[in-house]
């Protein structure tokens, strides 16, 4: 039998999805692999995701990488650490993806992070905030993007140490991020303010608060101010019950988180008022950086951007900063290439600091009100505060990250 017939016949029987592949077979793609707790955190990881696909259609547009189309390739990890492992080992083993990030929940984080070093394959922890990710937990292929927990912590002792109140009653999720944000206001408000008291700790599980008794708990203690480092789900439910059992009134609140577009829009006319607070204040940001953001993704998606938008985009316009100056995906060129690496991002440029993998991603500090025009909640009075003005020393990170050479 002629030959040509045959490869004929067995060229038309090949499955429709790879003849539909054999373009980018030919061209090449570069696929960054994305691990993170879609089902379980929708509001923030939606508009996270979406984030990430505006910048991959951006660098794509601007030709790519390594003279190949970027491709985004995303597994949901339930929430499981375990699934998070099995999900990154199933990215490179199937879909041989070239680099890997990701992570929302602290427990999940710490897995990636420790596949990273048993594997030894560079991972970008996007979103994670716990500190162990970068310190004691800490290893040479791991770095994190977003600005940790200490730091966004440290930005909000800067503002409560100014309202001078002693007796303080904290409120957060009990598990990795919640306790290190307690953990961190309490040692630094010591420090500044050694007459303060915490007269009250409640502690609920996450997404499993009892709303009503935590908030009378609060309230038993007479505190002069509160510490809240609740978020999601269970920051409505505390805002609801503390605004109808008047937990608030003339109580000053301080709120880790509090002012994420993905929390406080939900809240809609409840919105607290006058809580100081780390967000994302995207109607009031008037730099040119900022502005030529909002109008692609809104441009793109009909839709404003949340925090976790920026974190999304941010993590691709990372990796393509970092891969360029590489010149590769090669595990030990890209370590090398993010320490030190700047990159421009819609808050100005953020840089990868050497001594811990921790980028100086900031966050906006303010205080919370409602809009009758958005008719929504609000950030207004304020200001970047730059990640890097908020780390220990070096000599302490190095103390800290115990685990990491």
């Amino acid at each position: 039998m002629p030959v040509f017939p045959l490869v004929n016949r067995l060229h038309k029987a090949l499955p429709l999805c790879l003849l539909a592949a054999a373009p980018a077979w030919s061209q090449g793609v570069l696929k960054i692999g994305e691990i993170n707790s879609y089902k379980a955190m929708p509001a923030f990881l939606e508009p996270y995701k979406k984030g990430m696909e505006l910048a991959v259609a951006q660098v794509n547009a601007s030709g790519g990488l390594l003279g190949k189309q970027v491709q985004l390739v995303v597994r949901d990890d339930n929430g499981n650490p375990g699934d998070a492992v099995r999900a990154a080992e199933e990215l490179y083993t199937r879909e041989k993806i070239d680099v890997l990030t990701g992570s929302f929940l602290s427990p999940v984080g710490m897995a990636l992070t420790d596949y990273a070093g048993q594997k030894k394959r560079f991972f970008l922890a996007s979103e994670t905030l716990t500190d162990k990710v970068v310190w004691a937990n800490g290893n040479r292929y791991t770095f994190r993007l977003r600005g940790s927990t200490y730091m966004q912590t440290a930005m909000l002792v800067e503002e409560a140490l100014k309202l001078k109140k002693k007796r303080w009653a904290i409120v957060y999720p009990n598990y990795e991020y919640g306790q290190s944000a307690v953990a961190t206001f309490k040692t630094l408000m010591k420090q500044a303010q050694p007459d303060i008291e915490f007269v009250a700790e409640q502690a609920p599980a996450l997404g499993k608060i009892d709303a009503g008794s935590v908030v009378q708990a609060l309230a038993d203690a007479k505190p002069d101010a509160i510490f809240n480092v609740l978020f999601s789900v269970d920051l409505g439910k505390f805002v609801r019950e503390g605004n109808t059992r008047g937990l608030f009134k003339d109580r000053q609140v301080v709120g880790l988180l509090s002012g994420e577009p993905e929390y406080l829009d939900a809240l809609r006319g409840e919105a607290p008022e006058g809580w100081i607070v780390t967000g994302y204040p995207w109607y009031g940001i008037k730099t040119a950086e900022h502005e030529a953001f909002l109008k692609a993704y809104q441009g793109r998606y009909k839709d404003y951007p949340r925090l976790g938008t920026i974190v999304g985009y941010n993590a691709i316009q990372s990796l393509a900063a970092g891969i360029k100056k590489a010149g590769s995906t090669d595990t030990e060129k890209l370590i090398a290439a993010f320490r030190g690496l700047p990159v421009a991002t819609p808050w100005g440029t953020i840089t990868y600091r050497a001594q811990d993998h921790q980028s100086t991603m900031g966050a906006f500090v303010g205080k919370t009100t409602f809009s009758k025009e958005m008719n929504r909640g609000v950030m207004t009075d304020f200001r970047y505060a730059d990640g890097k003005d908020y780390q220990p020393s070096d000599a302490e990170v190095k103390k800290l990250r115990t685990a990491a050479p």
